[in-house]
């Protein structure tokens, strides 16, 4: 059995972290919305596709099998992201949810190879366009 390398345990704990904390302004904005995904989901999501790809990038160095696990996180963030989606009659309301739910699987993956600025990013927009697009919708328009 391999020992346990706790120079690799505080590394993982940093990156899984950082998507935490990057996963928080959209899941503040969701919850503040009153949406069914939220402070739990999001940052959820975001430490999942992170804690896989982490498990990917380690099994799989650098194979196509590591690019599986990758297609395989993007696939199924799609996958809870259509399960945020409602439709009433002529309305449909989560869009903006599970779009922003696979953002968040995004900024998972990003943070797994340390592609900080990319998950700050996505986590950045994502939050923005959340927080002040309402005022562009047309009256009437449900936000979702």
């Amino acid at each position: 059995m391999n020992e346990l390398d706790w120079q690799q345990v505080v590394t993982h704990l940093y990156q899984l972290g950082i998507a935490f904390v990057l996963a928080l302004p959209v899941a503040w904005n969701r919850e503040q919305m009153a949406r069914g995904a939220g402070l739990r989901t999001f940052p959820l999501v975001s430490i999942a596709a992170c804690g896989y790809m982490l498990v990917g990038m380690q099994v799989y160095t650098g194979s196509d099998a590591e690019a599986r696990v990758m297609y395989g996180v993007i696939t199924g963030m799609g996958f809870i992201g259509g399960g945020a989606i409602l439709k009433h009659g002529a309305n449909v309301s989560g869009t903006a949810t599970a779009a922003s739910l696979w953002n968040t699987g995004a900024i998972g993956i990003s943070v797994a190879y340390s592609r900080y600025e990319i998950a700050l990013v996505l986590s950045i927009i994502n939050f923005l366009i959340l927080q002040f697009s309402r005022s562009f919708k047309r009256d009437g328009e449900e936000e979702s």
